[in-house]
This record gives C-alpha cells, structure tokens and sequence, in this order.
C-alpha cells in the first residue's frame, strides 16, 4: 500500500479500516525534551518531524473568565503564577511532573457567577493570526486537525475550582456542578462554531476528562450518568452534526464507562492506562468495532528495550486489526527514556503497525 498522509491514516482507522499503517502520536514531557536536545536532537527541530511521527494540527479557543495571569515567584527551578482560569500554580522547570495547585479563585457558587459573567463567546477569544499562519499548510501537508474543548469533570477539579470542593459538590450541590460544565461546554462549542463558520474546519473535537485512578473511579456509574454523560453527549452529536468525530482522553480505570460512551456514539477513547487497570486487547476485542483505540502501551516499560519490545508484540497486532487503532503511550512519554530508546520504539511501531 502506497504512503499516506497522516489524514489519510487518522480517517481510515476512525472508519475502522486498514491504512499503509497505523498512525503513530505521542506527548514527551518537557523534561523529556530536554534530554532528547542533550543527546542529539537539534533544538530548532520538533520531535514529530525528528522522529516523523503523524501530524496533527490544534485549535481552540480562550473559553476561561480571563483572570489577571501573573508570576508570583521564579526560580530556576520552578514558577509560581495564576492562570486565566483562576488558579495559583507552581511548575517545576526541569521535571517530568503536573503542577502544584496551590490556590483557586472560584470556590462557590457565587464567585463562579462572576467568574460566568465574564466567560463570553466572543471573536477576540481566536487565535486568528495562528490560524491564518498555519491552516492552508496544515490542509496542504495532509495533517489530522484537532479541536480542543475545556469542559467536565476533569479540568473543573484540577484547574478550575479544586478536587475535594467538586467532589463534595457532586453530591450536596449538583445543580451547580451542571451549571459548571453546561457553561464551560456551550461557550466552547460556541467559540467553535464561529472558527467553523469562518472557513476553519476540522477533523475531531477532542477533550480530557480524566475520570478514573488506579483500579477504580473518582464516581459511580450513576454519578456518571447523572452528572457527565449528559454534556459528553452534547459534545459528540455537536461533533456530529458538522460531520466530525469526537475523541475522549481519560486517564484512570474507567471500565464501568465504556458501555455508556458506546452509547453516546463517542468515536475514539485515549489513553486506555494500563497500570491503572485498563486491558487495551480486551476491549478492542469487546468494542474494536465501534470504538477507536488511542494508546494502550504501558509507558512503565518504555525505558526497558526489552520490556517495551515484548509489549508491543503484545499487543499492536490485536489492536491494529481492521483499523480503529492509533499508537502511543498510555500516558506522556516520561524522561526516563533515552532518544535510542524512543527511536527504537518508533521505528518498531512503524514495522508491526503496518498493513
């Protein structure tokens, strides 16, 4: 089979049929990078061209209540600062690590309607310098276009308003944790529609909604029916309608709610963490004809060549057959893994996931 673009592959794997291969993604920390640079990478060249990996084109909107940002302190070795969405941080520089939530401005019902006040769908949210810079290569270079969206569970506790306030709020408040992810989704989805109707269109929406840890999950499965799967729903028949597909990013064991995004027509789920209790070859054996896989290779061996060889063995073969498959890490590549390493591993990709 002749070589594709990475549309190409993206687009018969989301229709569930083979390609030259499988498209090959992944997200290096930036102290993976790092490393990468001090072996050999040149600094002026990206990762996915380096290794040639597919390529995705982003886009988004600023759907946030656009609170002051600023640095509170520096280090070399860390930054604290706020973000637009309210929230004090503290990034380490040179780590493989998430960030430190340290403060939130919105933590009740009535800083949140300030905070709505100023959360408007408006033009000036566009990064349209960004688009016009980058849309028309992106089109002519054959790559995969993504559209983020910033809504849910997730990105409510962990950047938005704290993970034991939203917890308790599921239970004693749940009116106000809908009106949270009601508005956070429609002025996203209204950001993208305007992107949209100015000639920007795109091939998936995809979003992160980490709902799931190590062996279980942050909520029920009623909770889950109650309180999420409303607005994922919205989210996926909006992708719909404009004839796009709808990919959902969440880390953790989220096996009770795999039937219900079958049910909600979602397209592809990532990252399908294997450490956390999720068997990637079992549910493309359960769900491979409905759902596409995204991920599924257990990064805790990425730094073991022989490991990480055996798995992959393992399991690309299944997840490859009759397309609905994209290779990747089940989390962020972490900076344990040398850039031989990740060449290996890519280039082993590449041999196995081919048709």
């Amino acid at each position: 089979m002749s070589k594709m673009t990475s549309k190409e592959r993206f687009s018969r794997m989301f229709d569930h049929r083979e390609a030259d291969r499988v498209p090959i993604v992944d997200s290096p920390w930036r102290a993976t990078i790092e490393r990468w640079q001090r072996e050999g990478m040149p600094e002026d060249v990206s990762y996915v061209d380096y290794f040639d990996l597919d390529r995705i084109g982003h886009v988004g909107a600023d759907s946030s209540p656009r609170f002051e940002e600023r640095t509170i302190e520096e280090t070399d070795e860390y930054r604290i600062h706020t973000t637009k969405w309210g929230a004090t941080l503290k990034n380490w520089k040179h780590e493989a690590s998430t960030p430190e939530f340290l403060d939130f401005t919105i933590v009740d019902r009535d800083s949140w309607e300030k905070a709505k006040e100023r959360m408007t769908p408006t033009k000036d949210r566009i990064n349209w310098a960004h688009l016009e810079r980058n849309y028309a290569t992106w089109r002519k270079e054959g790559r995969w276009i993504e559209a983020g969206l910033w809504f849910g569970f997730d990105v409510t506790h962990s950047w938005i308003v704290g993970t034991e306030r939203l917890l308790y709020a599921l239970v004693e408040d749940p009116e106000w944790c809908r009106d949270l992810f009601a508005h956070e989704l429609e002025t996203n989805l209204a950001l993208l529609d305007i992107m949209w109707d100015a000639g920007y269109e795109f091939d998936c929406i995809k979003w992160p909604d980490d709902m799931g840890y190590k062996g279980t999950q942050f909520f029920s499965l009623n909770m889950y029916r109650e309180m999420l799967k409303p607005f994922h729903k919205r989210a996926v028949e909006w992708a719909h309608e404009k004839g796009v597909r709808a990919e959902l990013h969440s880390c953790g064991d989220v096996n009770p709610f795999v039937p219900e995004f079958v049910e909600i027509g979602l397209d592809a789920l990532n990252p399908l963490e294997v450490k956390a209790g999720m068997d990637p070859r079992h549910l493309k054996e359960t769900y491979g004809d409905v759902l596409v896989f995204h991920g599924g290779i257990n990064a805790v061996l990425w730094d073991r060549p022989d490991a990480i060889r055996a798995e992959i063995e393992r399991v690309l073969p299944i997840m490859k057959r009759n397309g609905g498959y994209i290779f990747s890490s089940d989390h962020s590549i972490p900076s344990s893994v040398g850039l031989e390493d990740f060449r290996q591993i890519v280039a082993l990709a590449k041999s196995l996931g081919s048709y």
